[in-house]
């Protein structure tokens, strides 16, 4: 037995990395899971149908259930056909866990359009896209009077909450998955679904080469807090039917550390109760900052 018994998970971009302990796990414990990937290479070249096909293979072998996907979760269409895949094979759609990323690490002051597309399009569309549809299957079950127990799980980051140098791209895209889970969770717990978003850190193509340091596998017998089996955990929890009072929250999870991040609320203020010249600005700018929290420095300053 275990917590996600009877539900049906998707999740986006499983065959490595974090996404691929989410899938094994959510396995582990009862879920059916759509295991979506493109198999691509670091640069968005070479796809391949191995890497999904690998972990549907282990979650077959310890006797669980599973189907490949290698839907691009960013083209609309093709987002509503991974949907329609989970509910054709399995019978209903759970739990979408939004994971799949790229990135395009470059100063903001040399980065191109082509960069920005592609990391803006992969995050934010493909966070969009798979959850768009599946609250449509949502909606249509409350509107018939059936029970939903919806669930969405977006990635988020670190660098989508403070910012990170070299990332401007894939800091507005995270932070831009922060606020559609917001909005998510506003809009749709009406009908029964919860979205939640995580902020991990963990070992993973994106973060070995540019945090290598920080992601040196340890020794034998000691906690690997970098391990990206550390934050499937969180993930299933969210995506089970234990967490409906849960919605709207960003976790921040590493290692054995699970935190809430708390994010842009209104601060300071004064009221002049007229308009302003530009020349009495500065002095209440003043005031209003020394009174104000300091912000979180942005990873890398310094």
């Amino acid at each position: 037995m275990g917590i996600c018994d009877g539900r049906v998970v998707i999740v986006t971009g499983a065959g490595r990395g974090i996404g691929r302990e989410h899938a094994l796990e959510f396995a582990r414990q009862g879920a059916r899971v759509v295991v979506n990937d493109l198999g691509v290479a670091q640069d968005g070249s070479d796809p391949s149908d191995t890497p999904a096909q690998q972990v549907v293979d282990e979650i077959a072998a310890a006797g669980g259930e599973a189907i490949t996907s290698n839907h691009d979760v960013a083209d609309w269409d093709a987002a509503g056909e991974m949907v329609q895949l989970a509910i054709d094979t399995f019978g209903s759609i759970d739990t979408v866990v939004n994971n799949a990323g790229i990135v395009r690490d470059r100063m903001f002051v040399n980065s191109e359009q082509a960069e920005w597309e592609a990391v803006l399009r992969v995050h934010v569309l493909g966070h969009a896209a798979p959850a768009r549809h599946a609250a449509s299957y949502w909606r249509a079950r409350s509107k018939a009077g059936e029970p939903v127990a919806g669930r969405i799980v977006n990635t988020s980051s670190g660098a989508g909450l403070m910012g990170s140098v070299a990332q401007a791209a894939y800091s507005a895209a995270k932070g831009a998955i922060a606020s559609l889970t917001l909005v998510q969770a506003t809009e749709l717990a009406r009908i029964g679904v919860t979205s939640n978003a995580i902020a991990p850190a963990a070992r993973t193509r994106m973060t070995e080469e540019a945090f290598a340091d920080m992601m040196a596998e340890v020794g034998e017998g000691a906690f690997d807090a970098m391990d990206p089996a550390n934050v499937a955990p969180l993930v299933v929890w969210l995506g089970s039917g234990e967490s409906a009072d849960v919605t709207g929250r960003v976790f921040e999870v590493e290692g054995g550390i699970i935190g809430v991040a708390e994010g842009w609320r209104h601060g300071p203020r004064f009221d002049k109760g007229a308009r302003w010249d530009p020349a009495e600005v500065g002095a209440v700018v003043a005031d209003l900052l020394a009174e104000a929290e300091q912000p979180t420095p942005v990873y890398g300053a310094g």
